[in-house]
């Protein structure tokens, strides 16, 4: 659809093409046509029409000349039966430039990165053919609004190395509505040959795994290819990339809060069994397997977050590390009554599990050896709890949900 101010902008300069009195190749120039093309001399008046003079090379702008839904990642120009001479590529009004390549055939031609969301962009290309004939195209677009396109943040990142229970986990900016298609986009295969499912948490969050932990060692590829999908009425994805990772060591620690240790295994042998302090009888902690998800040398806590009061406010916490997302972490302590440590003895907390610390975190202690030989991925197992499992969806906890209700949750 052409908008008024690309017409006004055409009206006057088809006028000054006219005034001018240049030749057939200005005009259509002028046009603005995304697929014109145009030669670099008049038509043969006595060769029975123009064939022979005009250019064979035929360029494509991908983004169609006066489009408002342009990609961000493909965007991009081609020529057949030539070769690319010049592209360039600017932001319409500031006249900023995009940089970006052509390819060493001359075929094609790129920007250099990913175009922002919702800005009008202008392409001009031009490109040559075997006799040297001149053939030109343009195009004025708009890229893809953020009202009108969805994004999915994910983890894990490209290149880490997490433990056996990461899974891969999308949470998306805007409710997605036709599921099966934004899921068909995304494929999450495994070196170990583990067949891998994807859930879903609600609309706006899908997460894939195994049916058992990954296989120590394995090489995860997650191909994402949802440039152009529409997850929902008239809102379409923007993202397109491979993500890789690497699977570590196997390493599962069990909290049994019974005798409130904590046995930490990896690769089947014991590395160590630690005294730690669960939840308080008031304030229990949750049973089931969760996935350690962030790490942190030290943060702060604050009872008012988890909806506690102001029970507690500790700037200084050292060697947290997440398991839910409604704030269960394993931590360090130092502001224990060191007259009566509760360590391996009773649990303490207000839900999370603490283990012996001191303040700053430079201490060679049970929290720091634990911190110093986890990942982001690994598995603290928690049994013997009052308390219920924790939900699936809390945090990145899908292991809790039998294998039958998590193929039953896949879209595709």
């Amino acid at each position: 659809m052409t908008t008024p101010d690309i017409a006004a902008r055409r009206v006057r300069v088809l006028g000054a093409c006219a005034a001018l009195m240049v030749g057939a190749l200005t005009l259509t120039a002028c046009g603005g046509d995304a697929n014109a093309n145009s030669s670099n001399s008049p038509s043969n008046s006595k060769g029975g029409g123009s064939s022979s003079r005009t250019s064979t090379a035929k360029i494509v702008i991908s983004a169609k000349d006066g489009s408002t839904d342009a990609s961000i990642n493909t965007t991009g120009v081609k020529v057949s039966d030539g070769r690319l001479t010049e592209v360039k590529m600017t932001v319409a009004g500031s006249g900023q430039a995009v940089p970006g390549a052509v390819s060493a055939d001359g075929g094609t031609w790129k920007p250099k990165g990913q175009l922002e969301r919702g800005t009008k962009y202008q392409i001009s290309a031009t490109a040559k053919d075997g006799s040297g004939r001149t053939a030109a195209a343009n195009s004025i677009f708009t890229t893809v609004t953020s009202a009108n396109s969805f994004i999915g943040t994910y983890t894990p990142d490209n290149g880490t190395t997490v433990g056996v229970g990461m899974p891969v986990s999308f949470d998306f900016d805007k409710a997605i509505s036709d599921k099966k298609a934004v899921q068909s986009h995304i494929t999450v295969t495994s070196s170990s040959g583990q067949k891998v499912v994807g859930h879903w948490f609600g609309a706006q969050r899908l997460d894939f795994r195994p049916q058992e932990y990954w296989k120590a060692g394995s090489k995860v590829t997650m191909k994402i290819d949802l440039d152009g999908v529409e997850g929902a009425n008239g809102v379409f994805g923007v993202q397109k990339k491979t993500v890789t990772f690497t699977i570590g060591r196997s390493q599962v620690s069990t909290v049994d809060v019974n005798t409130q240790t904590m046995t930490v295994v990896r690769d089947g042998q014991t590395l160590k069994s630690v005294p730690i302090s669960s939840g308080s009888p008031e304030h229990t902690t949750y049973n089931g397997q969760m996935v350690i998800s962030e790490k942190f040398v030290q943060t702060r806590m604050n009872s008012e977050s988890v909806d506690l009061g102001s029970e507690y406010d500790i700037p200084d916490v050292p060697h947290a590390m997440r398991l839910t997302r409604s704030g269960t972490f394993i931590h360090g302590n130092y502001w224990y009554n060191r007259g009566n440590p509760p360590f391996g003895r009773q649990g303490t907390s207000h839900g999370c599990v603490g283990l012996a610390d001191v303040q700053g975190a430079q201490g060679a202690t049970n929290a720091k050896w634990f911190y110093d030989n986890s990942l982001i991925g690994d598995v603290v197992i928690v049994k013997n709890s009052p308390d219920k499992t924790v939900a699936p969806d809390n945090g990145l906890n899908g292991w809790n949900m039998p294998w039958s209700e998590w193929v039953a949750g896949s879209a595709a």
